[in-house]
């Protein structure tokens, strides 16, 4: 019997784990799948399981945030212009919000590439607490050409096959300094965000700059967890 995603997307999401300076799934919405997945597969009275599986949907749908859209509160600000190609480069995470692909990772760094199309080539690793190394690609197309400050980053995992892009970007550049040495990136419904360096450490008196400004926007400073790494790196 057919178990869908119950047990097919659990394996690929063991193995394929996401990491580094970008947003991935989260696992609220890897457990919405595994109840679609669940639900569609199911044998049975199918009255029963239609009903079970329009429920399913109508939950990812929700956490996906497709349904309601952005969070009700104020509408969030991105800075007001990005020069892509001063943006590409190597940037260092210093600290992040939780997330479930990230939970095994310590030192996340990732690598941007301009493409000639206007999109940005992704490259993602992570130092994991064991001390592996592990890597994903993806790839940004912009979503604001006015200001370049919001993106949608796409990686090639099933993931992104099934739901495609999102039209409000899950990349938004909300702080960026004039010599484009920190950044600070979010998503809109606020429950992500990465504070960025082109350095491997970032001076106390910036970060504390960078948490003030996220916490003006609304995000859940508390949470931010510090990249664990080596002062000599």
């Amino acid at each position: 019997m057919s178990t869908g995603l119950l047990s097919g997307g659990k394996l690929f999401l063991e193995k394929q784990p996401g990491y580094g300076s970008l947003p991935w799934p989260s696992s609220e919405v890897e457990e919405g799948l595994l109840l679609v997945g669940f639900f569609s597969s199911r044998g049975g009275a199918k009255r029963r399981d239609s009903v079970r599986a329009r429920s399913a949907l109508t939950l990812l749908c929700l956490m996906l945030g497709s349904c309601v859209g952005l969070d009700s509160r104020d509408e969030l600000s991105t800075v007001v212009s990005v020069d892509l190609s001063r943006y590409a480069g190597t940037w260092y995470e210093i600290a992040r919000l939780p997330m479930w692909f990230q939970r095994h990772c310590v030192d996340s760094k990732a690598i941007y590439s301009s493409r000639p199309d206007g999109a940005i080539d992704v490259h993602n690793e992570c130092v994991t607490k064991s001390g592996g190394v592990e890597q994903a690609k993806g790839v940004a197309t912009v979503v604001d050409a006015k200001t370049n400050a919001r993106l949608t980053v796409t990686f090639d995992n099933w993931f992104a096959r099934l739901f495609g892009s999102s039209r409000e970007g899950n990349y938004w550049i909300l702080d960026l300094d004039p010599e484009y040495r920190t950044a600070m990136v979010g998503t809109p419904d606020r429950r992500y965000l990465w504070i960025l360096s082109r350095a491997h450490q970032l001076d106390e008196a910036t970060y504390q700059r960078l948490v003030e400004r996220a916490q003006q926007l609304g995000y859940p400073v508390s949470d931010l967890i510090r990249a664990q790494r080596p002062t000599s790196s």
